[in-house]
């Protein structure tokens, strides 16, 4: 008597089993096995139990690269990130990433070490088919073109590309910049000094910005501009600088994240002898996990990750189904954290 292939100790009689062998164990069609693993898809309870007992039963599991040549979709997505993107806000992958596979969608990660070296990569992502991208670096009007002529949607994420038509989720950088400026300015501060970020860095570039734009406005023109990289070693060096450039400490610094807004405290206090918040203020922005900490409780404006990813998802996946949507920004007003590390008024 034949032996099934399931029980069979000869590696000739092995096969891996199809969705043909589980409808056939459980009495249904192939399409009524393709739509219980289908995400989404109606099945009926009982169908759907006697369906996965079957596939239990020979050890079936969909494939799904055939699946991708059915629909001729990929059922995968780029996300490009810059190194220091992922280093310093972490939470932007998880979250983009739980949430497509919450959708049955596979996440592949590009990462660059600046957002000057999305050449390098480009033709890669291209290569993968994926269905749709993810980009939270910047792209030039060129590399755009080329993906929408591979028909492939792009979300910015926290950036746009100009005055161009393009579809973008991101923090309102300047909104948050002239809050900050707005209370410091309120409590009486006058000699303001800035931590930009990487010069090659949207962000940074449209929050130094709104502070300087606010602290004109505010009549206050004479501010002390020097650059970091995101990194704490950078915030340490920065304020170094400015005090180098001044000749004294500023009465406030306003750092382009919080990371650098850290490393400028800790350099004020152990390198100065200084108390933040007694004789410097320092804010920062983004609202990572050690601004709260108890040694820094950061003035700062924190970007509301959850919504914002949610909406890039909402949004790319949406495209990949309608190609013909126009073109959508959305911009999320960040949340204003009054911490300690400041001496503001804390107004509305």
């Amino acid at each position: 008597m034949a032996r099934s292939p399931k029980n069979s100790n000869n590696n000739n009689d092995k096969r891996r089993a199809t969705s043909y062998d589980v409808a056939r164990i459980a009495g249904v069609s192939q399409s009524a096995v393709s739509r219980v693993f289908k995400p989404g898809a109606s099945a009926s309870a009982e169908m759907r139990k006697r369906v996965l007992d079957a596939a239990e039963e020979v050890g079936y599991r969909p494939n799904a690269i055939a699946r991708g040549l059915i629909t001729q979709r990929s059922n995968m997505v780029g996300v490009i990130l810059s190194k220091l993107t992922n280093l310093y806000y972490p939470e932007v992958l998880v979250e983009l990433t739980r949430r497509f596979s919450q959708r049955g969608v596979r996440v592949l990660l590009f990462a660059l070490e600046t957002e000057g070296d999305t050449d390098e990569i480009l033709e890669q992502v291209l290569q993968y088919q994926v269905d749709g991208v993810v980009t939270a670096a910047m792209l030039t009007h060129k590399q755009l073109a080329l993906f929408e002529k591979a028909g492939i949607p792009v979300i910015f994420y926290n950036r746009t590309l100009g005055e161009l038509p393009v579809n973008s989720v991101r923090c309102d950088q300047e909104e948050g910049e002239r809050w900050l400026v707005s209370e410091l300015a309120a409590s009486g501060h006058r000699r303001f000094s800035i931590i930009s970020g990487p010069e090659d860095s949207p962000v940074s570039k449209e929050r130094t910005t709104g502070a300087i734009e606010k602290l004109h406005e505010l009549g206050i023109n004479d501010v002390t501009v020097v650059v970091g990289d995101y990194g704490y070693e950078s915030g340490r060096r920065g304020f170094r600088e400015i005090v180098t450039q001044l000749g004294s400490p500023p009465n406030a610094v306003i750092a382009a994240n919080d990371v650098m807004a850290i490393g400028c405290i800790d350099e004020a206090r152990q390198g100065f002898g200084l108390q933040v918040p007694g004789d410097l203020s320092v804010v920062g922005f983004d609202g990572v996990g050690p601004a709260s900490y108890a040694a820094y409780d950061l003035t700062t404006v924190r970007q509301p990750v959850r919504r914002m990813t949610e909406a890039a998802v909402s949004m790319l996946l949406e495209r990949i189904e309608d190609h013909h949507l126009s073109p959508e920004k959305r911009v999320f007003s960040g949340v204003r954290v009054p911490g300690s590390s400041a001496q503001v008024s804390h107004g509305d």
